[in-house]
């Protein structure tokens, strides 16, 4: 679908990149976020007629994109990471049955979502708002308070600008508040804060790229923290222990063996697009590696095995 704007209110299209980190929070996932606004877009462009007052085009704009996600969810199911689900499994584990897609926190690239000009302070804050423990998390509070969550406690809204976009009150809004924090205390969201990005951690990311593309497994293992955890959507199984991942990667992870790997960024965090040798010459799309990096280690290796994804993280089809 093209992106749709008008010489009247050029700001419309100005609002894609916050909006698509909202609907992103809201549904879990990159591709359906965006088909959500650019829905939102086509719908503005067409009742841009019935907007009287400019300055309420945000709200105007938030509310479409509200309803769009209310009517998405109603007939999803909540989307989780494989380590909400059960208990980890060994590396001699069998792998199991793909799980579709719509089960699963899918990444985004963070280009679609953050934008690097501005205060450092709420750079850093956006970015621990769309981790994937942050954003699983969310998926856990009903729609609605899910809307007052993210647009009072990480879009800093006003109750009172919340209850207009709902048709509410103010003591509704903050009573939905208040639950939804309850719920988002109970979850464990350890995993949501990271190191800062500075010259240790592109050292560390140097040092995993050469450890990982070499194959190097003593190396690779000694960059992970002893209680590191693997994931790979779209299978249910997941690994905890840095021994564990590297006698996955010696087992059947054998594969990625010569891969190479292409950076990028993901939910705030390193990432890397992982290309294993293809049969017929050349490396191909294997699956997006999402790095929790924490105190000076790799703390998590989330393995999104979608190799549809790598034109969306700007990533070539094909390595020759």
């Amino acid at each position: 679908m093209p992106v749709i704007d008008t010489p009247l209110h050029p700001g419309i299209e100005d609002h894609r990149r916050a909006l698509t980190g909202y609907c992103y929070r809201m549904l879990g996932s990159g591709s359906e976020a965006e088909d959500a606004v650019q829905e939102t877009i086509v719908r503005a462009w067409r009742r841009i007629d019935s907007l009287q007052d400019e300055g309420a085009l945000r709200s105007w704009l938030y509310r479409i994109a509200t309803n769009i996600c209310l009517d998405m969810l109603k007939s999803s199911q909540r989307r989780a990471r494989p380590m909400d689900l059960g208990p980890a499994s060994t590396a001699d584990a069998h792998i199991g049955p793909e799980i579709a897609d719509y089960h699963w926190v899918q990444p985004i690239h963070d280009e679609r979502v953050l934008s690097l000009d501005g205060d450092p302070g709420e750079i850093a804050a956006t970015r621990e708002s769309i981790r994937l423990a942050f954003v699983a998390a969310l998926q856990h509070l009903p729609p609605r308070q899910r809307v007052v969550l993210i647009l009072r406690d990480v879009l800093r809204w006003q109750a009172a600008e919340v209850a207009e976009l709902l048709d509410t009150s103010v003591a509704s809004v903050n009573s939905a508040l208040q639950r939804a924090r309850a719920t988002l205390d109970e979850r464990d969201l350890s995993g949501a804060a990271v190191d800062p990005i500075d010259d240790e951690q592109r050292a560390l990311l140097e040092r995993y790229v050469d450890a990982f593309e070499r194959y190097d497994i003593p190396a690779f293992v000694s960059l992970l923290h002893e209680d590191a955890i693997q994931s790979m959507p779209p299978y249910e199984l997941w690994l905890q222990g840095a021994e564990e991942l590297g006698r996955w990667m010696l087992g059947t992870g054998i594969g990625c063996k010569d891969a190479r790997l292409l950076p990028t960024w993901a939910n705030g965090c390193p990432a890397f697009g992982n290309y294993r040798v293809s049969p017929d010459g050349g490396r191909t799309p294997f699956a997006i590696q999402v790095l929790h990096v924490a105190d000076g280690r790799v703390a998590a290796v989330h393995h999104f095995l979608y190799p549809e994804l790598f034109p969306a993280f700007g990533l070539p089809t094909r390595l020759d």
